[in-house]
C-alpha cells in the first residue's frame, strides 16, 4: 500500500490505476481505525480493482469545545489495518494541503433539511463541514464508488443528497454497522470509556431493539415509547441529547403511518458522546 500526503501525489496514484483500466473505490476516514473501518475498505475492495482510503482529521466539522485537539492521530496502526483490509493507496494530507489558503475563506457546501435537527441541531455547522471536505475529496480521488457506515446514518443521507443534488457520478454505498459482541457500535470515541462506562455504553442499543419490538408488536404512540426509554437511559447514567423515531429515507418526523423507519440516539456517557441507529422496515419479513 502507497501512502501519499499531496493532492499531486493523489491523483497521480489515481491516474496511473485508471490508465490500467481499473475501477477506484474511495473510503473517507478521520482514523484511529477499527473494524468497522475496515469493513468499510473489505465493501469496497469487493466492488472495484482500486481502494483509496484517506485519514483526514477535519477542523471544519468539529465545533467549539469538541474533542479536535485530543482526536486519537494513530497514523502507523492505521497504515497497518487499512493494508489488511485491502487499500491499495492511503491519503494522508494535513490541513494547509486540504484547505492551502486558510478555512475562513473556504468555499462551504451546505445539504439543507437533512443537516437539520438530530445531530445537525446539536452540532451546528457540523454537516457543513462535511459536505464540504467530502466535495473536496471527490473532486481529489474522483471515485467511482464510495463506501460509508451506516452507524452515521444522518452524514449518510446528507452525502446520498449531496452527490444527488450536485449530479456527481460516484455510487455511495452504504455498510451496516459493526457492533462488538454485546451490541455497542464500534466508534473511534468508544476509547473515551472507562472500563465502567464501557460496560453500561451497550443499553443505547438495547433500548434500540426494545423499541423496535415494541413497534412491530403495534405500538404507535411513540412519544410515550420514547420518553419511557429516554428515562430508561437517563436512570443508567446516560444524559440523553435525542431519541427519536424518523422516516428512513427522508428523516422527517414519522407517523403511525410510516413503515420505513430509523430510530436514531445521541447520548453523553460521562464527556463521551456515543451515537447509534436501527433501521426498521414493518413491511420486511422478521
Amino acid at each position: 500500500m502507497n501512502t501519499v500526503k499531496t493532492v499531486r501525489e493523489l491523483r497521480a496514484a489515481v491516474a496511473r490505476a485508471r490508465s490500467e483500466g481499473k475501477r477506484i473505490g474511495f473510503v473517507p476516514t478521520m482514523g484511529n481505525l477499527h473494524s468497522g473501518h475496515a469493513a468499510l475498505v473489505a465493501k469496497a475492495a469487493q466492488r472495484v480493482d482500486f481502494v483509496v482510503a484517506s485519514i483526514f482529521v477535519n477542523p471544519l466539522q468539529f465545533g467549539a469545545g469538541e474533542d479536535l485537539d485530543k482526536y486519537p492521530r494513530t497514523l502507523a496502526a492505521d497504515q497497518e489495518k487499512l493494508l489488511q483490509a485491502g487499500c491499495q493507496l492511503l491519503f494522508a494530507p494535513g490541513v494547509e494541503e486540504m484547505y492551502p489558503d486558510g478555512m475562513a475563506g473556504q468555499t462551504r457546501v451546505s445539504v439543507p433539511q437533512l443537516s437539520e435537527g438530530l445531530c445537525g441541531a446539536s452540532r451546528p455547522g457540523h454537516f457543513e463541514g462535511v459536505a464540504t471536505v467530502v466535495s473536496k475529496l471527490f473532486n481529489m480521488v474522483q471515485p467511482d464508488l464510495a463506501v460509508f457506515g451506516q452507524k452515521d446514518y444522518q452524514q449518510l443521507a446528507v452525502i446520498r443528497a449531496l452527490v444527488h443534488d450536485l449530479n456527481m457520478p460516484v455510487q455511495i454505498i452504504g455498510e451496516p454497522t459493526v457492533r462488538a459482541a454485546d451490541g455497542l457500535a464500534l466508534s473511534s470515541r468508544n476509547g473515551y470509556l472507562s472500563e465502567e462506562q464501557r460496560a453500561v455504553a451497550p443499553v443505547l442499543y438495547r433500548s434500540l431493539s426494545q423499541i423496535a419490538q415494541a413497534i412491530k408488536g403495534g405500538e404507535r404512540d411513540y412519544a410515550k415509547l420514547l420518553a419511557e426509554h429516554q428515562q430508561l437511559l437517563e436512570a443508567a447514567g446516560l444524559r440523553g441529547d435525542y431519541l427519536e423515531i424518523r422516516q428512513a429515507q427522508n428523516l422527517r418526523p414519522a407517523t403511525a403511518e410510516d413503515r420505513d423507519l430509523v430510530i436514531l440516539v445521541a447520548a453523553y456517557l460521562g464527556v463521551t458522546r456515543l451515537i447509534d441507529n436501527l433501521h426498521l422496515n414493518l413491511d420486511t419479513p422478521a
